[in-house]
């Protein structure tokens, strides 16, 4: 199994941009005429119940070794996880800048910190 490599024209995060700026057009589009405006007419629970299905699925592709089957779930996945986050006013902006702040730490590292933190947001309370 080889990955290719990410097409140098255009980034991942315009790519996610784009995606994000579509699925805010169709939020409160007609639901019997997107998908999008469908699911957030039925609400998070739905959203959250594909979320869930779309991440089965991904396991299960990877599981046959069904490459382009891997593709096709986990952008399934990633597009109602960004359902997800534009129901709770986030972008996939907000995601990469998270991810750019994880990096140079070690996984182990990054575990820690988060543990840490929450145990200090526990104490507060």
């Amino acid at each position: 199994m080889t990955a290719s490599a990410p097409s140098p024209a255009v980034s991942s995060d315009d790519s996610l941009a784009r995606l994000a700026a579509v699925i805010e057009s169709r939020r409160s589009a007609d639901p019997d005429k997107s998908y999008v405006a469908r699911l957030f007419a039925k609400g998070t629970d739905a959203m959250l119940k594909k979320v869930g299905e779309e991440a089965t699925e991904v396991v299960m592709a990877a599981k046959d070794g069904d490459v382009a089957k891997l593709t096709g779930e986990v952008a399934d996945l990633w597009f109602h996880t960004m359902i997800v986050l534009a129901a709770h006013g986030l972008h996939p902006q907000d995601v990469i800048d998270e991810l750019r702040r994880r990096e140079g730490l070690s996984g182990l590292e990054e575990f820690a910190l988060r543990k840490q933190q929450t145990r200090e947001q526990q104490e507060q309370r």
